[in-house]
This record gives structure tokens, sequence and C-alpha cells, in this order.
């Protein structure tokens, strides 16, 4: 590139740092450029590619991991280069790529959870549903986690669809959980569990529920878990009869399974899901680790934005449980040296340009979660990353961006310095095929490899 916005010969090149959605979205859409051509390096912390389709998408849903078959076919365009086992702002940092690209696209999403903010959430049993989630989908940080689960109950914070993927993969049977990808280690705690009633708590009412209308129809419909809403916790406010009135298909399909769920009888199957709206806990109790939740009953009452805000009553009760999950959504981290909104847990941006005291930050962008915040689906990324990247080629071509003249192997070369083992695309295509060869003999789609020293291993063969 050049920089008055003509081109040279030589292509652009990119560093889009996570591979998760959203970074193979922004790396599809640069390759897809021909004026100017670009060449992308993704560069990922794990030896393993796909975020959270393959570490936070539940192991009984496979056809929800069936995406990563576009990205793969992304892997294989010319001009893409994975990099994992690198972990930008430790060993390679912001500095190294503002000199080595021109122009970076951070898509590293968001990686911890929010917490409560009450009384005894820090006890031995209280725990982020993000945990639980990572260890059961061998996530290799999360495999030193031991899940206490001889209790009788456990109860999670939250009213979407991860919630209720905890909620679901705490009930299933030995049919069920078997076939799937997650680790023996997990499968075998959750068989052996003497968890038999999940509570599921929601702040706000059934109407306002952010979970999606297949993920709560997967509720009803458990081997060895009945799905259990006491009619009562159904009855509207006249705000939330008028919300619902006006509110979308999905909206109303929820609302018609819990009615549905609300007519059921319990069948007696060994476990039971309990659904409850309009409770948020206020302490958790306990001598040494959990013993119980406090919870607040909650009314909804009008905000200044036209929706509804859960205000607490005085109406408390103690729920006994020895497990607690929190999931009330995910939350980004800085990275150093990048300008980072601690409020909202994002990179401050314009539609993807990262700005710096409001003003742009030369060549570098955002995409996905940590761009504007833990919502939306899969797909979502897709247009939020091609946002981002037409700013980033119109940049290149009006010559705004610092145009650098490192060649291709210079990021190579400091690493290698820094002694970082990079694993490159074929060693993530060494572990994807050990993987599945383990799992093929078994009737599963894979099993995972759990830790850094046998992935680096199984990369490095």
């Amino acid at each position: 590139m050049t920089g008055d916005g003509g081109t040279s010969e030589r292509p652009l090149r990119a560093a889009v740092v996570g591979s998760g959605p959203a970074g193979f979205y922004a790396a599809a859409a640069l390759l897809a450029s021909e004026e100017p051509r670009v060449e992308v390096d993704m560069i990922e912390r794990l030896p393993t590619p796909w975020g959270l389709v393959r570490l936070g998408v539940a192991p009984d849903h496979p056809n929800l991991k069936s995406v990563s078959r576009a990205y793969e076919r992304i892997a294989t365009q010319p001009g893409f280069r994975f990099l994992g086992n690198v972990q930008v702002g430790g060993v390679l940092k912001h500095a190294d790529l503002v000199e080595l690209y021109d122009a970076v696209v951070y898509a590293f999403g968001a990686e911890t959870d929010r917490r409560l903010g009450i009384p005894g959430e820090d006890l031995p049993g209280s725990w982020a549903a993000t945990e639980l989630v990572a260890w059961y989908n061998a996530h290799p940080d999360f495999q030193h986690l031991s899940f206490d689960l001889s209790g009788e109950r456990a109860v999670v914070i939250g009213n979407g669809n991860v919630a209720l993927d905890v909620a679901r993969m705490l009930s299933l049977t030995r049919d069920e959980l078997t076939p799937t990808d997650a680790t023996d280690v997990s499968i075998d705690a959750i068989l052996g569990s003497g968890i038999r009633e999940i509570v599921v708590l929601g702040r706000r009412g059934p109407v306002q529920a952010s979970w999606t209308a297949p993920e709560l129809q997967e509720m009803g419909e458990l081997a060895g878990a009945d799905i259990i809403v006491d009619p009562a916790e159904l009855e509207l406010d006249p705000a939330s009869e008028a919300e619902l009135a006006e509110a979308g298909p999905i909206v109303r399909r929820n609302m018609e399974l819990l009615r549905e769920f609300a007519a059921r009888e319990p069948t007696g199957k060994p476990r039971r899901v309990r659904l409850r709206f309009r409770a948020s806990p206020v302490a958790i109790l306990g001598e040494g680790r959990v013993e119980a939740v406090e919870v607040v009953r909650n009314e909804l009452v009008p905000d200044e934005r036209g929706g509804l805000r859960a205000v607490p009553t005085e109406d408390r009760e103690v729920i006994p449980c020895s497990l607690v999950f929190r999931s009330i959504g995910y939350r980004g981290i800085g990275m150093p040296e990048v300008p980072f909104d601690e409020e909202r847990g994002t990179i401050p941006n314009r539609e993807g340009r990262v700005v710096d005291d409001g003003e742009p930050v030369p060549g570098v962008y955002c995409a996905g979660w940590i761009k504007r915040g833990p919502t939306g689906v899969i797909g979502t990324n897709k247009k939020d990353a091609t946002e981002t990247v037409n700013l980033l080629l119109e940049d290149a071509r009006a010559g705004r961006l610092p145009n650098t003249s490192a060649p291709p192997e210079s990021v190579l070369a400091l690493l290698q310095d820094r002694g970082v083992q990079v694993v490159a695309y074929g060693g993530w295509e060494a572990i994807d095929a050990l993987e599945k060869g383990r799992g093929e003999p078994h009737g599963r789609p894979r099993i995972k490899l759990c830790s850094w020293d046998e992935l680096l291993a199984a990369a490095r063969e």
C-alpha cells in the first residue's frame, strides 16, 4: 500500500486478534477485497480456533457447531495464516502489532463473566456459569476445576440461553450425554451427581426472559428431568401484558411454551428443572461453603426508556442449595495499551473504528463482542465484522492507514526469538484429526484433548 490511497503490488497486511466467529467473519471480508488485496494473520491465544463455537456451545448441540465448516473454508483461502498459541497483550504486544501490520482488528470477545455483587458470592460452591461451560467443553484453562455435584439442589441465576444450557447439561441422562464431545470427566461427574432439582431464577418476568424458543422447548423434552413452572409465575402485570401484545414471535412462542409447561403434571423423572421469575438473589449463605441463597421477590415498574425494571419488595425467602451458578452475562477484558471502557466492558469505537478520547486510532479496529458487548447469536457477528472491515478498507483506500514495511516473516521471527511455539493451521488440523479419530470408535464427534501439553504435542506432530 502507498500513503496516498494508491496501491503497489504489496498486499495490505492485517492482523485479526481472536479466532471466534467475529474473527473469522472479519477475515473473510478482508480476504474478499480486491482493491486493496489483503493478507490476514489470525492470532489466537489458544492452540485451537473457533472460540465459543468450540468452547461455549453446549456439547449436546452439535448442529450449532457445524458453522465451523464455513470457518474451515475461510482458512483455506490464499493469504490466510493462523498463528495459534500466541497471546496478544502478553508475549506479543499491541505495539508490536502496529509495527508489523497495516491494520489490526481486535475480535477476542468477552472472556469473563459479570458478577452479582452480593455477599457470599465467593463462597466455595458459587461459580460463574462460564466456568462450568468451559470445564465440560475441554477448555485447557479450566480442567483443574472440581465441581462438587453431590448436593440435591443447584440454583442457576439468569434467564438467557447459557442459564438454560447449564440447567440442561446438569439434567442429561447417560443416553443424552455419552454421544457428545463433553469431556469424559464431566460426563462421569454429571451422571454420578446427587442433583435432583435445578432452580433457574429470573430477575424480571417471563415476557422479559432472553432465551430463545428452541432452547426453552428443549427443556420440556429432557429424558430425565421434569420441567416445573408454577402457573402463578406466569400471571402478568398490565405493563407486561402490553409488552407481550407488542412482542415478536420469539417472545410469544416462549410464553406459549411456559404456559404449556405450567399445565403439565410431573411424571416422576429423577430430576426437576424449576423455572422462576421476578426473583433476585441478595445473598449467598453458608458457613465455609454454599448452603442456601436468599432471594427477594421483585415487582416490575416502567423505566425511563420505556422498558420494565425489577424493583425489590419486602418479600424474601431462603432456598437451600449446595451450588450456585451465576449466568447474568459475559464481560470483556481490556487489552494492555488499547483503549478500554471499563463500565461497558468493550473497546470504545465508532462502528468498529477504535477511538481514544474521541479520536480514531489509525489502523486499529474491533469487531464482535469486544466491540458491541455480549449480544446476539453467532450469525450476528457476520454483519458486525463486515461493518468494521468496510471502514478499514475505506481507510486503506483513502490512505489513512499507518502502513508498515515489515515483511510477512517478521512476526514469525519475532515470536521465535521470544520462545513461542506457534501453532499454524496445519497444527490445528492435526489436533482436529486426532480428536475425531479418538471419538469415532465410540460414536462421538470427537474426544477433545483437554490440556495445553496434549494440544501442543498433537500440533507438533
